[in-house]
């Protein structure tokens, strides 16, 4: 019985980081939304250097992002740069949801139909009112099942923290398989 809450206890150490990394980069919806808005309303410059970030963040993988941000960072830029793996680690993951989340709301908002903007501005509507209380609403309820897939695809990446010697859920119960597993 022992046995069993020294593991439980050691796989519950593990499921904290997985935890903390999830709950952290959830801060990149509301960071999506808001630079998917400002892509919509605003000048062409900002549109394309929005557009790079995504096109970059997401053609490379979220492995390899990791990886320069915790390892790649301290050797180009020096120590300024040096995190600790878990800050680098919700860097990371922050800066790659919230790229994903922008494409996101980018097709909930293409999605909503040109007559709703007309009708606000027909009801002399500012554009904050508009988007307020008419495309966001909508916005969000478009884009509900994809960001719950994506957020599930989010718990799923939290096991690539493992990789930069944190000790997440999959670490450590891969240390417990190794440390406790017979043939026999």
């Amino acid at each position: 019985m022992d046995y069993f809450i020294d593991v439980l206890t050691y796989l519950l150490e593990g499921s904290k980081i997985t935890l903390l990394v999830f709950i952290f980069t959830l801060l990149s919806i509301p960071l999506g939304l808001i630079f998917a808005v400002i892509r919509k309303i605003s000048i062409q410059p900002i549109v394309k250097l929005i557009d790079l970030y995504t096109w970059i963040i997401r053609g490379t993988p979220l492995l390899l992002q990791l990886f320069f941000v915790v390892y790649g960072l301290p050797i180009l830029f020096g120590p300024a740069f040096l995190f600790d793996e878990l800050y680098g680690a919700i860097f990371t993951f922050i800066i790659n949801y919230t790229a994903y989340f922008i494409e996101i709301f980018r097709g909930g908002m293409n999605a909503i139909h040109k007559g709703q903007y007309d009708a606000s501005k027909a009801i002399h509507l500012s554009p904050y009112q508009t988007y307020r209380h008419i495309i966001l609403p909508q916005t969000l309820h478009k884009t509900l099942p994809s960001i719950g897939n994506e957020l599930i695809t989010l718990i799923k990446d939290t096991a690539l923290v493992s990789a930069v010697s944190i000790s997440d859920i999959l670490r450590n119960s891969r240390e417990l398989v190794n440390r406790d597993f017979r043939v026999e």
